[in-house]
């Protein structure tokens, strides 16, 4: 049973009880009318109170699962919108190769997030029960601080912070063994081009090395690295990335994904007949205003404003919702 199956299935029972309880209000308040009896007036008006108070309980106990199912239904049509060209290169390679590496790159406010969640949630869910390791680069005080680097990626696998690449490399090496494994390095902007090259070179090369050279009967597990770029500048940095899976490729060169651009007018109208059975109709009854409306509200279709926008025409808080939706 789905998330979406199991909140309607709540709602259902639910309403159930609460027609039944309405019901039993009904018959207390008839009662109460034509009762002559002082004591059994008062019994009745406590009843009543008490009936009244869970009837009130139980419509917002309704309320808040319509409101989920809601918000349910407009991240699943969201997840539909937009970053085709990443999502296809993203499939081409991971449905051939276990081990990968990948660039997302864009503009502050691209939904560089959103996407990384998108990819992983739509196309390789198990490795979210894995091990993730989170690295925000942007800690880092200095852009080439190399040592400060490694003693940040030391310390988020667990090892001591004056650890060797090489036993970091292991470390990773030894889970992948027996569990997915996803690296995820956010604000790879925040490094300088050599030390991202570093990185590259001296530790995903050799982790991805040690991986290609194991056994076939290893491990059936994938081992996954997302670098997460949120000024768009490392796309031209000059860094041996891949943008097209051919018969030579081999996973210690990291692929970079299609650079985020904005939403387009026809993108937007076309999103919105596709998902209209998941969206509210008024958005769809008058289709032209709505993507005019978006586009205006987001600077012209930029991601992250787009996507607070959709939810806002659509009775939900992107930022309410977004930890909820955004797991990574």
């Amino acid at each position: 049973m789905s998330s979406e199956q199991h909140l309607q299935y709540e709602i259902d029972g639910l309403q159930e009880q609460s027609e039944l309880l309405a019901q039993k209000l009904k018959r207390l308040r008839h009662d109460y009318a034509i009762a002559a009896d002082t004591l059994i007036r008062f019994q009745l008006e406590k009843q009543i109170e008490q009936t009244e108070a869970e009837l009130k309980e139980l419509d917002q106990q309704l309320d808040d699962l319509e409101q989920t199912l809601s918000s349910e239904r407009v991240y699943r049509a969201l997840l539909k919108l937009g970053y085709r060209e990443q999502t296809r290169a993203f499939r081409r390679f991971i449905e051939t190769n276990s081990v990968a590496a990948f660039l997302i790159y864009g503009s502050l406010y691209y939904g560089q997030r959103w996407l990384l969640n998108r990819l992983v949630r739509q196309n390789v869910p198990n490795i979210m029960t894995g091990k993730v390791v989170r690295i925000e680069l942007s800690r880092i005080a200095r852009r080439s601080d190399s040592a400060a680097l490694w003693r940040e990626l030391s310390g988020r696998v667990g090892l001591g912070r004056q650890s060797s690449i090489p036993e970091i490399a292991e470390r990773v090496y030894q889970w992948w063994l027996t569990q997915n494994v996803l690296l995820i390095l956010y604000d790879v902007d925040c490094l300088s081009e050599s030390l991202l090259h570093d990185l590259i070179r001296d530790f995903w090369l050799l982790l991805a090395t040690k991986v290609k050279t194991a056994s076939p009967q290893a491990s059936q597990f994938k081992l996954l690295m997302f670098l997460v770029d949120y000024d768009g500048c490392v796309g031209s940095w000059n860094i041996p990335f891949v943008e097209r899976l051919d018969p030579n490729w081999k996973p210690d060169n990291p692929i970079k994904l299609p650079e985020i651009n904005q939403f387009s007018d026809d993108e937007l109208t076309n999103w919105l007949e596709f998902a209209e059975d998941e969206l509210p109709t008024q958005l769809i009854d008058r289709l032209d205003e709505t993507v005019q409306t978006i586009l205006k509200n987001s600077d012209n279709g930029i991601p992250e404003p787009t996507l607070g926008e959709i939810c806002q025409l659509s009775g939900c808080n992107w930022y309410d919702e977004e930890e909820k939706w955004l797991k990574f």
